[in-house]
């Protein structure tokens, strides 16, 4: 049977028609990327110009989309991650050639690592320097785009202006599709600057298909949750992008099945619930827990490096794994595995199993925190909780947070209670240094409504010190918390147990609250007891600010040695 889908197409009125047979004098290929980048919904771009890519930024003054433009083009990248992260949207991100481009390569592979749909666009040298010969242009590459196909989700080239507007739609229905991620344009200069007589770009159509579970999956994954004696659920960051917490809370309490959530998936299910296993991954308590279950649902989650207690999770019972990238199906795990996208998996589900209800899990979940707590509370960490409940206390609760890859952050990847789905956010996707501050600075051009925070050691904060530039022309309520021990502190803390002493991680830095003031940036420095206090009061005020806390910080003990 086929369809006529004709009918649905968007018509075009008369003063249309008149404007497409007239286009506007003056226009080039640089309009046409932007003019079909507002056509599929864009409000917002990232970037930073370059000579090639200058035919794209003039355009930009033409059309109504609002730029952001950082310093450096990797936070460029994480600025866009995490609007994509905050909006569920597409994050265009527009980058010049050669050095430009590959400068966002980190930022491209956190994206991808953690499914933030960002649309990258980049130039290229001109057409006659395509093709591999060693012409001797400024910022020339044999392969540009060999660089990226490693790491995004599509590559799409662009060889004439006709064929900008299909590329970035191809492209942005790839960056929505279940899971989402990183794409990746190259369209070359001279196509950029060239005068074109096609008309405006108008409807855009890129909306992605959704990916559903196979129904005989569902049924069967029904039926051993169903029947299941000690059922658990660890709930990943597929949970998060898919925004399907609602239907995984109704699931939980259907079967009565306790919830982890991994690293990724914070917020993904209340802390406080009687369900709640919170997010105590690296302990041994709850890996414990989670390999005696008899029938484990896994959703949104690739059962990775951090989810899985660094690979000493060894499941006993039947894995049911539901995951919208494929690759991750059965990776580290036999299991039954669904390939769907969360939110759609979970509603099928919460149909098909049968209500089971167990007064004893509440009391197990108990157990199992008393327990990780009892463990946490042998080992004199009392300054690294207390600053992780003053965060708390100062944060309002649906304000996001992003945190760098710094001892605090994997404090909190175990113990912040995110209290609402997609406010929490981190780099350990791809771990690189240096997310925190460029990523809060998307989110809060996302949505200015409200502080956004950004917590980052003093290493991982010199990737990202260029951006306070950033924060102050564009006026962003970005709290910026650095803790200062002197160096890369988990690093030393690696470096010491491993080998008795620490090489390469002392390290000479600027007095930030100073050097955050010349910038025009409001600084504080703060200590753990009035840290609450100093947070509060800075994300009570409109605009950036920094809030510089010198500390030495320790981790739990590992269970995975």
């Amino acid at each position: 049977m086929t369809h006529d889908h004709h009918d649905e197409r968007p018509q075009l009125t008369p003063e249309q028609i008149a404007a497409a047979l007239n286009p506007a004098a003056g226009r080039n290929g640089g309009d046409l990327v932007v003019e079909t980048l507002q056509g599929l919904g864009a409000t917002t771009v990232f970037g930073l110009p370059g000579q090639h890519a200058l035919g794209m930024f003039d355009a930009l003054r033409r059309s109504s989309l609002s730029y952001v433009g950082l310093r450096v083009e990797n936070n460029a990248g994480f600025a866009a991650d995490a609007y994509g992260r905050i909006t569920g949207e597409v994050a265009p991100l527009l980058l010049s050639t050669g050095p430009g481009a590959l400068t966002s390569l980190a930022a491209l592979q956190e994206a991808a690592a953690a499914s933030a749909p960002v649309l990258a666009i980049s130039s290229q040298i001109p057409t006659a320097g395509l093709g591999g010969g060693r012409h001797g242009y400024l910022h020339e590459l044999r392969d540009q785009k060999a660089s990226f196909r490693d790491i995004v989700k599509s590559v799409h080239t662009v060889r004439t202006a006709s064929q900008i507007p299909s590329a970035i739609a191809a492209a942005w229905e790839s960056a929505l599709t279940a899971p989402h991620g990183p794409v990746w344009i190259e369209i070359p200069q001279d196509v950029l600057l060239a005068e074109t007589t096609l008309p405006a770009v108008t409807a855009m159509d890129a909306t992605p298909r959704p990916l559903h579970p196979r129904p005989e999956l569902t049924a069967v994954a029904a039926h051993l949750l169903s029947n299941a004696e000690r059922p658990a659920i660890i709930a990943g960051g597929g949970v998060v992008r898919s925004d399907a917490s609602g239907k995984l809370l109704a699931l939980a309490e259907k079967i009565d099945a306790p919830v982890v959530t991994t690293f990724g998936g914070k917020g993904a299910f209340p802390w406080e619930h009687p369900l709640s296993l919170q997010s105590w991954l690296e302990d041994r308590h709850t890996t414990d827990f989670l390999e005696a279950a008899d029938v484990l649902l896994v959703i949104g989650s690739g059962l990775g490096e951090l989810s899985s207690n660094y690979h000493t999770f060894n499941p006993r019972g039947r894995v049911i794994q539901i995951e919208a990238d494929a690759g991750k199906l059965e990776s580290n795990h036999p299991a039954l595995g669904i390939h769907a996208d969360a939110r759609e998996a979970l509603a099928d589900l919460l149909e098909a199993v049968d209500r089971r209800e167990d007064e004893a899990a509440a009391d197990r979940v108990r157990t199992v925190l008393d327990a990780v707590r009892t463990r946490i509370a042998g080992q004199d960490l009392t300054l690294e909780q207390q600053l992780i409940a003053s965060v708390r206390e100062a944060l309002p609760d649906t304000s996001p947070s992003f945190w760098d890859m710094t001892i605090l952050a994997y404090w909190a990847w175990s113990a912040f209670d995110a209290r609402h789905p997609n406010t929490m956010h981190s780099a350990q996707g791809a771990g690189g240094l240096g997310y925190g501050f460029p990523a809060a600075l998307g989110a809060a051009a996302a949505d200015r409504t409200k502080p956004v925070l950004a917590v980052s050691g003093d290493g991982g904060a010199m990737y990202s010190i260029a951006e306070l530039a950033t924060a102050r022309q564009y006026d962003l309520p970005v709290t910026w918390l650095i803790v200062d021990d002197g160096g890369y502190g988990i690093l030393r803390e690696y470096m010491t147990g491993a080998f008795g002493e620490a090489t390469a991680t002392e390290l000479s830095r600027p007095d930030f609250v100073a050097l955050a003031e010349s910038f025009g940036v409001p600084a504080v420095r703060t200590t753990p007891e009035t840290l609450a206090d100093d947070l509060a009061k800075s994300f009570a005020e409109p605009g950036p600010s920094v809030v510089v806390l010198p500390a030495l910080l320790r981790m739990f003990e590992p269970t995975h040695l």
